[in-house]
């Protein structure tokens, strides 16, 4: 089968590798959505390989795409068959830790005490594939009423919106300023509006903002186009300030600006990936009874109920993605995908 492998600093290959087989505790998935998400170009730009990111595991050529969605084509000996059928329709959640530490045993495996053996996509083969082999512990059952594509998408991008808000705790009329628009910040401005939050959307491109109004933000600002950021959301916000943040940019002045934009007892969520920030701790933070959270995606369980919450509230998932592409497309998808200049992608495999 064929498999994109990203070579770093802006390149990638299509190549051959042989159909996987099924470990014991291990199915095999037929591919039929795998998304491109942000945190991909972390790989697909990296000088210094896939272990320069900080998420272990070798500098080897392993198949890309962490957002898989597909149906189970094969199943290892010990896969409990009361759980997992062939033809079953799943996502995948994905990391492989040690799967019995107390965080594996609560479905975070990314938080493994013993460290995450395992980032499909990153550091183990992912879903830029027809095939792809993982843990049958990992794998979300689909429902029948979403789509593969948006299964792609609460794979990471969506799902790791739900992470953020889930810990926000955000009740009906607050306000949530979002900075940065792409797949994890228009997913977090979609969910949280359909909550009744009051979503004020930031992005530096005039497409990406028109596109959080149309998933429900109440407000969207340029930062390039206005004086002062912090003051522009508290002229929104009766000199206030938000309730709640979340940063999906990684940018250091938007990580500062979620902070400072945030009224007294706020609380600013980063999800986006590298870089750092710089506060004034004592004035920033401390003075002003300041929470600062940092999530990491999401747990399997989380995966679960955020495909939950997307069928109850019939959430448009699908009008995430701005581009579908055939693997051979791989190489013009992805310098595209590149410019962050558009909405999300998707890879059809099969």
């Amino acid at each position: 089968m064929k498999g994109i492998v990203f070579l770093g600093q802006h390149k990638l290959e299509i190549q051959e590798f042989e159909d996987p087989t099924p470990e014991p505790d291990e199915v095999i998935l037929e591919i039929k959505a795998s998304g491109m998400c942000g945190s991909d170009l972390k790989v697909y730009r990296a000088v210094d390989g896939p272990s320069s990111l900080g998420l272990g595991g070798e500098d080897k050529q392993v198949i890309a795409g962490h957002e898989p969605c597909g149906t189970i084509v094969e199943l290892g000996k010990n896969v409990n068959k009361n759980n997992f059928k062939k033809d079953m329709n799943v996502m995948q959640h994905h990391y492989k830790g040690c799967g019995t530490c107390v965080h594996c045993s609560t479905g975070w495996q990314q938080l493994c005490v013993d460290g995450v053996k395992e980032v499909f996509g990153v550091t183990g083969h992912g879903a830029h594939a027809k095939y792809m082999k993982c843990p049958a512990d990992t794998l979300v059952k689909l429902r029948e009423d979403i789509s593969f594509k948006s299964g792609a998408a609460i794979s990471c991008g969506t799902g790791t919106a739900w992470g953020a808000i889930d810990r926000l705790c955000l009740r009906s009329h607050e306000i949530l300023a979002v900075f940065g628009l792409g797949p994890v910040g228009l997913s977090a401005v979609m969910i949280a509006s359909s909550m009744g939050v009051n979503v004020i959307a930031l992005d530096t491109n005039q497409q990406r903002l028109n596109r959080a109004k149309s998933f429900g933000a109440e407000s969207v600002l340029n930062p390039l186009k206005i004086d002062n950021v912090v003051d522009s959301i508290k002229d929104l916000t009766n000199g206030l300030g938000a309730h709640s943040s979340i940063d999906a940019s990684s940018s250091s002045e938007a990580r500062s600006q979620s902070i400072k934009c945030l009224r007294t007892w706020g609380k600013a969520c980063f999800v986006g990936e590298g870089g750092n920030v710089d506060i004034d701790v004592s004035n920033d933070l401390l003075r002003r009874q300041i929470t600062l959270i940092g999530s990491w995606t999401f747990s399997k369980h989380g995966q679960y109920a955020c495909s939950e919450y997307v069928a109850e509230k019939k959430l448009k998932v699908d009008k995430l993605f701005t581009h579908e592409w055939k693997l051979e497309q791989a190489k013009e998808a992805y310098e595209l995908f590149d410019k962050q200049s558009d909405g999300k992608g998707v890879i059809y495999p099969s």
